[in-house]
Parts: structure tokens; sequence; C-alpha cells
């Protein structure tokens, strides 16, 4: 199967989710048992019963702030001083040091991310096998191999795949030209903004990089200007999606249509603030479970914007497509000295089953702030504006004005919270 990594990347979509949905209750009790986090998320729960897509969506959501802050909490705490999955990884690492941890990372909070001993561990082998990399490439490797991950993530993907690695790091673009001038690499891996100041910098030094003929970027945003001002280069540049936390969600293909999910995680989609799962096409939150027995998470969210594509992509991979990074799902933002969360506002739509969908706009200017919560509804029922309005009071605590909007007027943009203020 010289086109995809391994037949798993074609095989029929129902086999595909029965193999995820048959090992999650599994993965899911390895992780209750080893995981004094997962335990405490899952608590009540029998794993074993885990076992639909529907019986998943009913788990509470964990995000990044919480394992930030359980992390935090639990640095300090006596009682979990002598258990390094408590004391460094708040409790949601199911190994300590010795065991199944070969390094450990600090992305920025400090939070601190395991790496287990498998091949191939943050799975990123398959993205840099769509994007053309091939055993016996040397890859020129430009993200960072200081305190966080993506360096190890991307040289361990690329021995999986039998590449040699040329451990560039970040900086020192005279050097990293001079670098692939004398090693001739045929790849790049790094973000892609640093991949264009280095081909500046051979511009501006009179240096020829013809070698390089492929790139996997990842990182930031890859926007398609960006992506043909590569190609006009004669690189051919694609796109993999992951976090510090997850690993690889997902990958760009040779069809450019969207990205493909890895195969190995159950995604789902949830409106911003709640863990509710949104209709396809719908623009929601990142949410990811992974069966990972070094670190699970469960129902993690990653605080992204997305939207699941309809239908299959056209290279002949199987599993679902997002339509990539689309912005930030936390969207809390503060009104006359309170805060204003998504869920808040969820919570009270979820009051009225009249109500669509819904939007809460802030405006106004400094000192001078406005929300209105524009609704959209089938019809406009006798008395609902101020039974709405009363609802927002008494969850918020502040004022706000409903409006009525024709429905379909709101964007599928994923935005529960729009903050249009002009501050001086």
């Amino acid at each position: 199967m010289t086109d995809f990594y391994d037949s798993a990347e074609v095989r029929h979509t129902a086999e595909r989710e029965q193999s995820l949905l048959l090992a999650l209750p599994h993965a899911l009790r390895h992780a209750v048992q080893h995981s004094p986090a997962i335990a405490r998320q899952l608590q009540g729960v029998d794993p074993l019963s885990v076992h639909t897509r529907q019986s998943l969506a009913t788990l509470p959501v964990v995000r990044k702030s919480e394992l930030l802050a359980a992390q935090t909490d639990l640095r300090t705490s006596s009682s979990s001083a002598h258990d390094v999955r408590e004391r460094v990884f708040g409790g949601f690492a199911a190994s300590s040091w010795g065991h199944d941890v070969l390094r450990v990372f600090a992305s920025p909070g400090p939070l601190y991310e395991p790496e287990g001993r498998t091949t191939d561990y943050w799975r990123f082998a398959r993205a840099m096998f769509a994007a053309g990399f091939r055993a016996g490439d040397l890859v020129h490797n430009c993200f960072s191999y200081h305190f966080t991950p993506a360096g190890s993530m991307f040289e361990t993907a690329a021995h999986a795949l039998g590449c040699t690695v040329f451990p560039a790091g970040v900086g020192q673009t005279e050097q990293q030209v001079q670098a692939m001038r004398d090693l001739q690499p045929v790849g790049y891996v790094g973000t892609p903004s640093f991949l264009k100041i280095i081909l500046e910098k051979a511009d501006e030094l009179g240096c020829v990089l013809p070698s390089l003929k492929r790139a996997l970027v990842s990182g930031e945003a890859f926007p398609a200007s960006l992506r043909d001002w590569f190609m006009s280069r004669g690189i051919d540049g694609y796109q993999a999606y992951g976090t510090a936390d997850l690993g690889m969600i997902a990958y760009e293909t040779a069809a450019r249509d969207g990205l493909v999910l890895s195969e190995d995680i159950l995604l789902e989609i949830v409106r911003p603030g709640t863990g509710d799962v949104v209709p396809d096409g719908e623009v929601g939150e990142v949410v990811v479970t992974t069966l990972n027995p070094t670190y699970p998470l469960v129902r993690f969210g990653t605080g992204d914007l997305s939207a699941i594509l309809p239908g299959h992509s056209p290279c002949g991979r199987t599993n679902t497509r997002i339509r990539g990074w689309l912005g930030r799902a936390d969207q809390t933002t503060k009104v006359r000295g309170m805060f204003v969360h998504p869920g808040q506002i969820n919570e009270v739509v979820k009051r009225y089953p009249e109500i669509l969908k819904a939007r809460l706009v802030i405006s106004g200017t400094t000192g001078a702030d406005q929300m209105t919560l524009q609704i959209e509804t089938e019809t406009q029922a006798e008395g609902l504006v101020d039974k709405v309005e009363q609802t927002v009071r008494d969850v918020t605590k502040l004022r706000a004005q409903v409006l009525y909007v024709e429905a379909g007027t709101l964007a599928n943009d994923g935005k529960v919270i729009d903050d249009v203020r002009k501050f001086d």
C-alpha cells in the first residue's frame, strides 16, 4: 500500500468505529485504575459501560486550564509528594519515572507532559508519510528541542519511518542555511513561518537549496498564500494539527481537503463552554479522548475550534475529516467587572427549547458596556424575551437586551460570545 501508511487508513468506517468503541471501555478501565485524576473524573461511572458515542458524551469534559490547575495544586501538596503521577502530572498520568516514561517535557504554564517508550509515541509518522516523507530521507527538524515536546514529536515520527534527522531546533538562521546547503535534506519539519525565514535568509546569502522538496508544518496557521509561496520554490508543504497533551490529532493529505483524523483517537465537536456535541458541520470546540495507556486523557477540551466535514477524503482515506484550526473556543470576557463565560450563555439557552441558536454580543466603549443576546427561533413567542432577559440576569448577574434575529442569521463560526467593544 504505497499510497498509505497502513491499511487502517482505508478500512471501512464502520470497522474503524467498532474497533475504537471496543477498545474504549478497556482503556477507560485502565485509566481509572492507574490515573488518579481520571478516577476522580469518572467517579461513579462504570468504565465498561462506556462503549458508545452517546455514553462517552455523558462524561465530563476536562479542559487545559483544569489540567494546569490540577498540576499546580498537587505540586505543592505534601500528600502527593511521593507520587509522581500526582505531584508532576496532576494525577492524569498513568505511569511514573523509570517505567513507561522515556522523557518529560514542559509547556508554558508550566504544564508537564510525559513521553512514553512506544515507537512513534506522539503518532506523527502517519502525517509525515502523507506529506511524502519516506525511509532514507534526511529530515531537517526545526521544532524546538528545548523544554517542549515538539522536536521529539517529529524526530520520533521520522525515525519510525526510517528517516535520518538533523536536530536543527530554532534560531540561528545563517547556520540553518549552511546546514541545509551542506547536508542537502529532502524535507523540513517545523513552523511554516520559520521555513519562510530560512528561505529568505538563503536568498539574502545567495544560497540555493535545491534538495528541499517537502515540508510538514505545524504549531501555527498555514495559509494557502504561504503554501503557494513554498510551492513556487519547489517545496510541497502540508500541515498537521496536534497538541503537547494529545500528540497528533489530524493531518493534511494530497487531496488538500480538510484534515484527516488520527486513527486512534475519538474526536467530538462540542458547543464551547459545554460538553454538548454539536451536529456535524457546526463549528465548536475540539474534544479528544485518547487510548494512550501512559497519559490517558478522557474528553479533553483542546480550546480549539473546528468542524467535521462530510464524506471521505478524495485521497482515499476513510477516516473523519475536520476543517482545521478555526480559532479559539475560550471566549470568556469581563463585563462591568464580572466574568461572562460561554457556559453561562448555554445554560440560559438550555432553559428555552424554542431557542435554536444564540450569541451574546458585547458592544459599547470603556465604562459603557452593552450586552445583547441575539436569539434565533422558529416563532416569536409572546413573553419569551422578558423571560430570557430575566434568566440572563439570574445566571450572569448582568443585564442584557434580548433580540430576535432571523433564523440562519448567526454565523457558523463557533462563537457564543462576540466581544466587539472599542477600548480607548
